[in-house]
Protein backbone atom coordinates (compact mmCIF):
# COMPACT_ATOMS: atom_id res chain seq x y z
CA UNK A 1 0.00 0.00 0.00
CA UNK A 2 1.48 3.13 -1.18
CA UNK A 3 1.77 6.33 2.19
CA UNK A 4 1.45 9.52 1.33
CA UNK A 5 5.23 9.35 1.01
CA UNK A 6 5.00 7.62 -1.83
CA UNK A 7 2.30 8.63 -3.25
CA UNK A 8 4.05 12.48 -3.30
CA UNK A 9 7.60 11.34 -4.63
CA UNK A 10 5.31 9.61 -7.61
CA UNK A 11 3.80 13.07 -8.41
CA UNK A 12 6.85 14.71 -7.90
CA UNK A 13 8.56 11.86 -10.87
CA UNK A 14 5.47 12.59 -12.67
CA UNK A 15 5.97 16.25 -13.10
CA UNK A 16 9.74 15.99 -13.62
CA UNK A 17 9.19 13.13 -16.92
CA UNK A 18 6.29 15.64 -17.95
CA UNK A 19 8.59 18.69 -18.03
CA UNK A 20 11.52 16.98 -19.54
CA UNK A 21 9.33 15.97 -22.48
CA UNK A 22 8.29 19.11 -23.04
CA UNK A 23 11.92 20.04 -23.23
CA UNK A 24 13.03 24.13 -23.40
CA UNK A 25 10.54 26.79 -24.72
CA UNK A 26 11.22 29.16 -27.22
CA UNK A 27 12.33 32.55 -25.55
CA UNK A 28 14.03 35.78 -25.79
CA UNK A 29 14.79 38.43 -23.05
CA UNK A 30 16.35 41.62 -23.11
CA UNK A 31 17.29 45.01 -21.93
CA UNK A 32 14.29 47.19 -21.58
CA UNK A 33 15.00 48.92 -24.97
CA UNK A 34 14.35 45.20 -26.75
CA UNK A 35 10.79 44.74 -26.78
CA UNK A 36 10.89 44.74 -30.74
CA UNK A 37 14.04 42.55 -30.45
CA UNK A 38 12.75 39.93 -28.62
CA UNK A 39 10.10 39.49 -30.87
CA UNK A 40 11.82 39.51 -33.92
CA UNK A 41 13.98 37.05 -32.60
CA UNK A 42 11.17 34.78 -31.23
CA UNK A 43 9.49 35.14 -35.01
CA UNK A 44 12.78 34.06 -36.18
CA UNK A 45 13.39 31.27 -33.93
CA UNK A 46 9.56 29.82 -34.56
CA UNK A 47 10.68 29.89 -37.97
CA UNK A 48 13.29 27.69 -37.74
CA UNK A 49 16.38 30.21 -38.24
CA UNK A 50 19.47 29.67 -36.01
CA UNK A 51 19.02 31.52 -32.80
CA UNK A 52 22.39 33.64 -33.18
CA UNK A 53 20.96 34.99 -36.59
CA UNK A 54 17.51 35.12 -34.73
CA UNK A 55 19.58 37.55 -31.80
CA UNK A 56 21.24 39.38 -34.29
CA UNK A 57 18.37 40.24 -36.39
CA UNK A 58 16.59 41.39 -33.48
CA UNK A 59 19.16 44.15 -32.34
CA UNK A 60 19.12 45.12 -35.89
CA UNK A 61 16.20 46.61 -34.69
CA UNK A 62 18.10 48.90 -32.52
CA UNK A 63 21.44 49.47 -34.51
CA UNK A 64 19.53 50.47 -37.53
CA UNK A 65 17.07 53.41 -35.18
CA UNK A 66 18.31 56.83 -34.79
CA UNK A 67 15.91 57.53 -31.71
CA UNK A 68 18.06 54.73 -29.99
CA UNK A 69 20.81 57.29 -28.57
CA UNK A 70 22.89 54.25 -27.22
CA UNK A 71 23.12 51.82 -29.86
CA UNK A 72 24.45 52.33 -33.52
CA UNK A 73 22.93 54.61 -35.85
CA UNK A 74 21.79 57.73 -33.59
CA UNK A 75 24.24 56.70 -30.80
CA UNK A 76 25.84 59.58 -28.76
CA UNK A 77 29.48 59.99 -30.04
CA UNK A 78 32.66 60.38 -28.19
CA UNK A 79 34.46 63.59 -26.69
CA UNK A 80 35.65 64.20 -30.54
CA UNK A 81 32.03 63.80 -31.87
CA UNK A 82 32.24 60.28 -33.70
CA UNK A 83 30.43 57.74 -33.13
CA UNK A 84 31.98 54.27 -32.20
CA UNK A 85 30.31 50.66 -31.71
CA UNK A 86 31.08 47.79 -29.90
CA UNK A 87 29.85 44.39 -30.23
CA UNK A 88 30.18 40.36 -29.38
CA UNK A 89 28.32 37.63 -29.92
CA UNK A 90 28.35 33.63 -28.64
CA UNK A 91 26.91 30.98 -30.62
CA UNK A 92 25.85 27.83 -28.62
CA UNK A 93 25.75 24.89 -30.73
CA UNK A 94 29.35 26.00 -31.87
CA UNK A 95 30.85 27.56 -28.95
CA UNK A 96 32.28 30.03 -30.60
CA UNK A 97 32.38 33.69 -30.64
CA UNK A 98 33.61 37.20 -32.08
CA UNK A 99 33.46 40.95 -31.47
CA UNK A 100 34.67 44.05 -32.77
CA UNK A 101 35.30 47.19 -30.53
CA UNK A 102 36.08 50.44 -31.39
CA UNK A 103 34.54 50.56 -34.76
CA UNK A 104 33.69 53.57 -36.86
CA UNK A 105 31.24 53.83 -39.28
CA UNK A 106 29.98 50.71 -40.20
CA UNK A 107 25.88 50.40 -38.66
CA UNK A 108 25.99 47.00 -37.34
CA UNK A 109 28.63 46.33 -35.47
CA UNK A 110 26.48 42.52 -33.95
CA UNK A 111 26.57 41.74 -37.65
CA UNK A 112 30.62 42.44 -38.24
CA UNK A 113 30.83 40.46 -34.80
CA UNK A 114 29.42 37.48 -36.46
CA UNK A 115 31.72 37.69 -39.47
CA UNK A 116 34.87 37.56 -37.45
CA UNK A 117 33.35 34.42 -35.27
CA UNK A 118 32.67 32.68 -39.05
CA UNK A 119 35.32 33.71 -41.20
CA UNK A 120 38.69 34.00 -38.63
CA UNK A 121 40.06 31.98 -36.14
CA UNK A 122 40.06 35.30 -34.08
CA UNK A 123 37.71 36.46 -31.34
CA UNK A 124 38.11 39.90 -31.24
CA UNK A 125 39.12 42.87 -33.97
CA UNK A 126 39.27 46.67 -33.18
CA UNK A 127 39.37 50.37 -34.73
CA UNK A 128 40.82 50.27 -38.13
CA UNK A 129 41.37 46.39 -38.63
CA UNK A 130 38.05 46.18 -38.07
CA UNK A 131 36.54 48.84 -40.38
CA UNK A 132 39.09 47.26 -43.15
CA UNK A 133 38.01 43.61 -42.80
CA UNK A 134 34.05 44.72 -42.66
CA UNK A 135 34.94 46.73 -46.14
CA UNK A 136 36.95 43.63 -47.35
CA UNK A 137 33.35 41.64 -46.61
CA UNK A 138 31.71 44.44 -48.58
CA UNK A 139 30.16 46.22 -45.26
CA UNK A 140 28.96 50.04 -46.46
CA UNK A 141 30.77 53.21 -44.38
CA UNK A 142 28.49 55.42 -43.58
CA UNK A 143 27.94 58.34 -41.27
CA UNK A 144 26.69 57.48 -37.83
CA UNK A 145 25.67 60.55 -36.36
CA UNK A 146 22.82 61.97 -36.85
CA UNK A 147 21.65 65.77 -36.51
CA UNK A 148 19.79 64.83 -33.45
CA UNK A 149 23.17 63.58 -31.92
CA UNK A 150 25.22 66.01 -33.03
CA UNK A 151 23.30 68.44 -31.12
CA UNK A 152 23.57 66.62 -27.89
CA UNK A 153 27.42 66.61 -28.36
CA UNK A 154 27.55 70.42 -29.26
CA UNK A 155 25.88 70.86 -26.02
CA UNK A 156 27.84 68.48 -23.99
CA UNK A 157 31.31 70.20 -25.45
CA UNK A 158 29.65 73.77 -24.90
CA UNK A 159 29.16 72.61 -21.19
CA UNK A 160 32.13 72.51 -20.45
CA UNK A 161 34.12 75.15 -18.26
CA UNK A 162 37.44 75.59 -16.62
CA UNK A 163 37.69 77.03 -13.22
CA UNK A 164 36.99 80.57 -14.33
CA UNK A 165 33.74 79.53 -16.38
CA UNK A 166 35.31 79.37 -20.12
CA UNK A 167 36.10 77.07 -22.34
CA UNK A 168 37.36 77.10 -26.13
CA UNK A 169 33.97 76.92 -27.73
CA UNK A 170 31.86 79.30 -26.60
CA UNK A 171 31.95 82.53 -24.10
CA UNK A 172 28.74 82.70 -22.14
CA UNK A 173 26.80 79.33 -22.84
CA UNK A 174 26.42 78.60 -19.43
CA UNK A 175 24.32 81.56 -18.63
CA UNK A 176 20.89 81.34 -17.78
CA UNK A 177 18.80 78.29 -19.90
CA UNK A 178 17.04 80.58 -21.68
CA UNK A 179 20.28 82.12 -23.17
CA UNK A 180 22.06 79.05 -23.58
CA UNK A 181 18.90 77.61 -25.74
CA UNK A 182 19.23 80.95 -27.53
CA UNK A 183 22.29 80.20 -28.78
CA UNK A 184 21.95 77.07 -29.61
CA UNK A 185 19.19 77.88 -31.72
CA UNK A 186 21.77 79.75 -33.51
CA UNK A 187 23.73 76.99 -34.48
CA UNK A 188 20.11 75.03 -34.83
CA UNK A 189 17.58 77.27 -35.98
CA UNK A 190 14.49 74.51 -36.14
CA UNK A 191 15.56 73.02 -32.91
CA UNK A 192 12.42 72.47 -31.01
CA UNK A 193 12.09 72.83 -27.41
CA UNK A 194 11.73 69.07 -26.57
CA UNK A 195 14.69 68.58 -29.05
CA UNK A 196 16.84 71.05 -26.92
CA UNK A 197 15.58 69.36 -23.43
CA UNK A 198 16.61 66.31 -24.37
CA UNK A 199 19.98 67.73 -25.60
CA UNK A 200 20.85 69.03 -22.03
CA UNK A 201 19.45 65.85 -20.01
CA UNK A 202 21.81 64.04 -22.21
CA UNK A 203 24.93 66.02 -21.83
CA UNK A 204 24.19 66.68 -17.74
CA UNK A 205 23.52 62.26 -17.52
CA UNK A 206 25.80 60.39 -19.92
CA UNK A 207 24.63 57.51 -21.70
CA UNK A 208 25.40 54.27 -20.94
CA UNK A 209 22.74 52.49 -23.03
CA UNK A 210 23.26 49.25 -24.71
CA UNK A 211 21.45 46.59 -25.51
CA UNK A 212 21.74 42.48 -24.66
CA UNK A 213 19.48 40.15 -26.15
CA UNK A 214 19.30 35.93 -25.04
CA UNK A 215 17.74 33.69 -26.69
CA UNK A 216 16.77 29.82 -26.09
CA UNK A 217 15.15 27.73 -28.88
CA UNK A 218 12.92 24.57 -28.54
CA UNK A 219 15.69 22.11 -29.51
CA UNK A 220 17.81 23.64 -26.43
CA UNK A 221 20.03 25.96 -28.38
CA UNK A 222 21.27 29.11 -26.99
CA UNK A 223 22.96 32.07 -28.51
CA UNK A 224 23.19 36.05 -27.13
CA UNK A 225 24.50 39.06 -29.01
CA UNK A 226 25.72 42.24 -26.51
CA UNK A 227 25.96 45.53 -29.08
CA UNK A 228 26.56 49.11 -28.32
CA UNK A 229 27.90 53.06 -29.14
CA UNK A 230 29.39 53.13 -25.51
CA UNK A 231 29.90 55.36 -22.81
CA UNK A 232 29.02 59.17 -24.08
CA UNK A 233 31.67 61.40 -24.59
CA UNK A 234 34.12 58.86 -24.40
CA UNK A 235 37.59 58.95 -24.72
CA UNK A 236 38.26 57.83 -28.47
CA UNK A 237 39.29 54.23 -27.98
CA UNK A 238 37.48 53.64 -24.84
CA UNK A 239 36.53 50.62 -24.46
CA UNK A 240 33.34 48.95 -22.13
CA UNK A 241 32.28 45.43 -21.49
CA UNK A 242 30.09 44.84 -24.03
CA UNK A 243 32.32 43.60 -27.12
CA UNK A 244 34.01 42.19 -23.58
CA UNK A 245 33.66 38.36 -23.75
CA UNK A 246 32.75 36.83 -20.10
CA UNK A 247 32.08 40.20 -19.15
CA UNK A 248 29.31 42.09 -21.32
CA UNK A 249 28.14 38.28 -22.89
CA UNK A 250 28.97 35.06 -22.12
CA UNK A 251 27.23 31.83 -23.24
CA UNK A 252 27.44 28.21 -22.49
CA UNK A 253 23.87 26.44 -23.36
CA UNK A 254 24.87 23.22 -21.33
CA UNK A 255 23.85 26.18 -18.42
CA UNK A 256 22.43 29.50 -20.11
CA UNK A 257 23.34 32.77 -21.32
CA UNK A 258 23.95 35.82 -19.36
CA UNK A 259 24.49 39.52 -20.78
CA UNK A 260 24.75 42.99 -19.47
CA UNK A 261 23.97 46.91 -19.81
CA UNK A 262 25.30 50.25 -18.34
CA UNK A 263 28.65 51.12 -16.88
CA UNK A 264 31.06 48.47 -18.48
CA UNK A 265 34.18 49.06 -16.17
CA UNK A 266 32.54 48.07 -13.17
CA UNK A 267 31.00 44.78 -14.87
CA UNK A 268 34.55 43.90 -16.47
CA UNK A 269 36.22 43.88 -13.15
CA UNK A 270 33.47 41.01 -11.76
CA UNK A 271 33.52 39.12 -15.04
CA UNK A 272 29.77 39.76 -14.75
CA UNK A 273 28.12 37.41 -17.56
CA UNK A 274 31.30 34.70 -16.93
CA UNK A 275 30.40 34.77 -13.41
CA UNK A 276 26.76 34.51 -13.33
CA UNK A 277 26.75 31.35 -15.56
CA UNK A 278 29.47 29.70 -12.96
CA UNK A 279 26.88 30.40 -10.12
CA UNK A 280 24.40 29.04 -12.30
CA UNK A 281 26.60 26.13 -13.11
CA UNK A 282 26.60 25.22 -9.03
CA UNK A 283 23.10 25.14 -8.72
CA UNK A 284 21.66 29.09 -8.12
CA UNK A 285 18.59 30.27 -9.38
CA UNK A 286 18.52 32.92 -11.89
CA UNK A 287 17.60 35.69 -9.56
CA UNK A 288 20.43 34.56 -6.99
CA UNK A 289 22.95 34.77 -9.38
CA UNK A 290 22.54 38.00 -11.21
CA UNK A 291 21.88 39.27 -7.58
CA UNK A 292 25.11 37.76 -6.01
CA UNK A 293 26.90 39.33 -9.31
CA UNK A 294 25.77 42.81 -8.44
CA UNK A 295 26.43 42.28 -4.85
CA UNK A 296 30.06 41.72 -5.86
CA UNK A 297 30.01 45.05 -8.02
CA UNK A 298 28.89 46.76 -4.67
CA UNK A 299 31.88 45.23 -2.80
CA UNK A 300 34.34 47.10 -4.84
CA UNK A 301 32.90 50.00 -3.75
CA UNK A 302 32.63 49.22 -0.14
CA UNK A 303 29.05 48.70 -0.37
CA UNK A 304 29.34 52.56 -0.01
CA UNK A 305 25.92 53.75 -0.98
CA UNK A 306 27.01 57.39 -1.95
CA UNK A 307 29.70 56.09 -4.59
CA UNK A 308 27.47 53.44 -6.16
CA UNK A 309 24.78 55.80 -6.91
CA UNK A 310 26.35 57.54 -9.12
CA UNK A 311 26.04 54.85 -12.01
CA UNK A 312 23.52 52.33 -12.76
CA UNK A 313 24.48 48.68 -14.16
CA UNK A 314 21.96 46.23 -15.06
CA UNK A 315 22.29 42.07 -15.82
CA UNK A 316 20.43 39.31 -17.63
CA UNK A 317 20.17 35.64 -17.68
CA UNK A 318 18.39 33.15 -19.07
CA UNK A 319 19.07 29.40 -17.63
CA UNK A 320 18.90 26.43 -20.24
CA UNK A 321 15.42 25.00 -19.22
CA UNK A 322 13.89 28.63 -19.82
CA UNK A 323 13.59 30.37 -16.50
CA UNK A 324 15.04 34.08 -16.15
CA UNK A 325 15.74 36.93 -14.33
CA UNK A 326 17.01 41.02 -14.98
CA UNK A 327 18.77 42.71 -11.91
CA UNK A 328 19.76 46.13 -11.20
CA UNK A 329 22.21 47.86 -8.89
CA UNK A 330 19.01 50.27 -8.10
CA UNK A 331 15.59 49.83 -8.52
CA UNK A 332 15.56 52.92 -10.89
CA UNK A 333 16.51 56.29 -12.00
CA UNK A 334 15.74 59.54 -11.83
CA UNK A 335 15.74 61.68 -15.16
CA UNK A 336 13.90 64.54 -16.40
CA UNK A 337 11.30 62.52 -17.27
CA UNK A 338 10.39 60.96 -13.91
CA UNK A 339 11.35 58.07 -12.05
CA UNK A 340 11.69 55.04 -14.09
CA UNK A 341 11.71 51.70 -12.51
CA UNK A 342 14.54 49.19 -13.44
CA UNK A 343 12.92 46.34 -16.17
CA UNK A 344 13.98 44.54 -18.78
CA UNK A 345 12.29 42.72 -22.13
CA UNK A 346 10.46 39.19 -22.32
CA UNK A 347 9.14 37.43 -25.16
CA UNK A 348 8.01 33.76 -24.73
CA UNK A 349 5.37 33.56 -27.44
CA UNK A 350 3.21 36.33 -27.95
CA UNK A 351 3.50 40.40 -27.06
CA UNK A 352 6.94 41.14 -25.77
CA UNK A 353 6.65 42.70 -22.63
CA UNK A 354 8.85 44.52 -19.60
CA UNK A 355 9.18 43.25 -16.31
CA UNK A 356 10.71 44.51 -13.17
CA UNK A 357 14.27 43.70 -12.27
CA UNK A 358 15.17 42.41 -9.08
CA UNK A 359 17.21 45.40 -7.70
CA UNK A 360 20.33 45.23 -5.01
CA UNK A 361 19.39 48.99 -3.65
CA UNK A 362 16.65 51.15 -3.42
CA UNK A 363 16.33 54.97 -4.45
CA UNK A 364 14.30 56.88 -2.59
Amino acid sequence: MWNRRDWMMGTAALASAAAAQSGPKTISISSANGLRATARAVEWMKQGKDTLDAVIAGVNINEEDPEDDSVGYGGLPNEEGIVELDASVMHGPSRRAGSVASVRNIKYPSRLAKLVMEQTDHIMLVGEGALRFAKAFGMREENLLTERSRLAWLTWKQSQRDAGGHNNWTDGLDAPPKAAAAALRNVFPGVTDELLAYAWDRAAHPVTGTINCLALNARGEMSGVTTTSGLSWKIPGRVGDSPIVGAGLYVDQEVGAAGSTGRGEENIRVAGAHTIIENMRHGMEPKDAVLDCLKRVARNYGNDLKRLEKFDINFYCLRKDGAYAGAALWNGRQRRTGFTSAQFAVNDGGQSRLEKCVFLHERK
